[in-house]
């Protein structure tokens, strides 16, 4: 019989398949005492089997490329962290198993962060994934991750580790549907680099048998469980539909009465670069810099490292606008060199542009290396800080940018609700706003990204964050200046209308995403968007946001 469940859309597309589901977990490994005289032993085991996940989570990242290139570098560091291997070490000296005292340490390290009000719960995730890796090899079992199968499927897990997620082939792995997560989870992000349809946060989604047909619409968020002919036909032909829109829909971003929405991709590194270019992106809305820093969590890059690194994109757009964001540590991207090692709440500790400022030698070079890496060509350099709270932030910032030399544009983030409500005031400083609503939305709602349970609030269809996003631009307007979004809200076609009606001027997002808001935008006018943002902005939720606006650009 043919059922309806709903999640959460993240990646679009529509997959039917039968249900396949991640591997289980590794079991807790037995508590069993061994001699002393066995201790160095294990001590050696242990360290082998984790340099050994290290480099295989180094190598997975390496074939990614990408932003999976920087999450899997960012949990190999994990992996390695002095203070959890003197931890394994000390519980093997007393006479634990490696493999017990990997797990023991791992579980301390675990609640440690859960007790940190749950704002590293991402991190819990992929810290678990470290510890099953390590505690598999050490067992000799298979590792917990993907399953093997010679025929297509729609992968069903609790959450998806980035080592699985950015490894899947489209090719077997139709879509996937998730337990955990929100539409700025790693999954999410991943999935939609993928252009794999993908829904996350269906609680219940584990009760599905192996071997069911389920379609999934990635779009929507709906999961129609043994769908009939007739549903399946339906699907089909809005499959179709969209594919005839996207192929319809060329050159830049448009309403159809000519409304220019400058469409820019999303960057973690020179490696996305291909694929910004090959899906028509006008240039970079976001580089984030970070890729860069993670190789080394004891010192910055050198100059010229960065040098070369910015150059390789900057060259990939002549003529295009790349905005590049500048370091942005801290919090869930901690760097041993420049993020506090104790602060008790990291999110709304010293991240982002107050690192920065904390050490300007970092900053310094950083600006330094983004003006030498632009000398003689003729790409629109914009360079942007992170985490700003107000005018002095965004003063700080524009004068480090001066003394720097560097001959750019200089923008601020609004990723603090403050930065919204008083962006006139901002402006007065910098000649442009970016809007980074992944992290607008949890300091607006106190609801982590990262933690399925709160997902809701993490919608970007949620009225009191669009209100934000409408300030924002009305300030941009009345001081002549643009405000772009850089945050997955862009990705979403109908919300990328809306925003387009909320006055935004330039859409950001992950390249495999740009077709779809092209598409969007080119079937309704100006005036469409902005009565669709009226509408949303006018509903009490994000389900009734989305509907309102729906309806609007569909003419009901």
């Amino acid at each position: 019989m043919e059922t309806t469940l709903r999640g959460v859309g993240v990646s679009h597309g529509v997959a039917i398949g039968e249900v396949r589901h991640m591997g289980t977990a590794v079991l807790e490994p037995p508590a069993k005492q061994v001699p002393d005289q066995d201790a160095e032993r294990e001590q050696g085991r242990a360290r082998q089997a984790v340099e050994a996940v290290a480099a295989d989570l180094i190598a997975r990242g390496n074939l990614a490329g990408g932003e999976a290139q920087a999450v899997l570098e960012a949990q190999a560091m994990m992996a390695q962290d002095p203070e959890l291997l003197a931890d394994v070490d000390r519980r093997i000296a007393v006479g634990s198993t490696a493999e017990r005292g990997v797990y023991d340490a791992f579980a301390q390290y675990r609640a440690l962060l859960a007790g940190a009000g749950e704002y590293l719960a991402g991190r819990v995730a992929d810290l678990d994934d470290v510890r099953n890796r390590i505690v598999a090899r050490l067992l000799g079992v298979p590792m917990p991750g993907v399953p093997d199968s010679d025929e297509p499927y729609v992968l069903i897990a609790r959450d998806l580790a980035p080592a699985d997620t950015a490894l899947l082939d489209p090719a077997l792995v139709l879509g996937f549907v998730t337990e955990e997560g929100g539409p700025t989870s790693h999954s999410a992000i991943l999935a939609r680099a993928l252009g794999v349809p993908a829904v996350v946060a269906l609680p219940g989604a584990g009760e599905l048998a192996e071997g069911t047909v389920i379609a999934v619409d990635g779009s929507t968020g709906e999961i129609f469980v043994e769908p009939g002919t007739e549903k399946r036909a339906e699907l089909e032909r809005a499959a179709a539909a969209r594919k005839a829109a996207l192929s319809a829909a060329t050159g830049p971003g448009a309403t159809s009465d000519g409304h220019k929405v400058p469409l820019l991709a999303n960057i973690g590194g020179p490696s996305d670069v291909r694929a910004a270019v090959d899906a028509g992106a006008e240039g970079v809305g976001l580089f984030r810099t970070e890729f860069l820093f993670l190789d080394d969590s004891e010192q910055a890059p050198s100059e010229e490292k960065q040098i070369e690194a910015y150059r390789t994109v900057l060259e990939a757009f002549p003529e295009g606008r790349v905005v590049v964001r500048v370091l942005d540590a801290g919090a869930d991207k901690p760097l041993d060199f420049l993020t506090p090692a104790d602060e008790p709440n990291p999110a709304l500790g010293v991240r982002g542009l107050r690192s920065l400022l904390d050490h300007p030698d970092v900053l310094r070079t950083q600006l330094t290396a983004l003006s030498k890496a632009a000398e003689g060509l003729p790409v629109y350099l914009e360079v942007m800080a992170p985490m700003v709270a107000d005018r002095a932030d965004a003063k700080a910032f524009a004068d480090a940018c001066r003394a720097a030399g560097l001959r750019a544009k200089f923008g601020a983030m609004v990723e603090i609700p403050s930065a919204a409500l008083r962006a006139r005031s901002v402006l007065q400083e910098v000649e442009f706003l970016s809007l980074g609503t992944n992290d607008l939305a949890q300091y607006t709602f106190a609801a982590d990204r990262q933690v399925g349970a709160v997902s809701r609030l993490q919608d970007p269809w949620q009225p009191a964050l669009l209100d934000l996003v409408a300030l924002s631009a009305e300030a941009a307007k009345a001081e002549g200046k643009s405000c772009g979004v850089c945050g997955e809200a862009a990705s979403d076609p109908l919300l990328a209308c809306v925003l387009t009606g909320l006055g935004v001027t330039s859409l950001s997002m992950g390249a495999a995403s740009i077709p779809y808001v092209r598409a969007a935008l080119a079937q309704h006018t100006l005036a469409q968007c902005e009565r669709a943002a009226s509408a949303a902005r006018a509903a009490d939720s994000a389900d009734e946001a989305r509907q309102a606006a729906q309806a609007v650009l569909s003419g009901e």
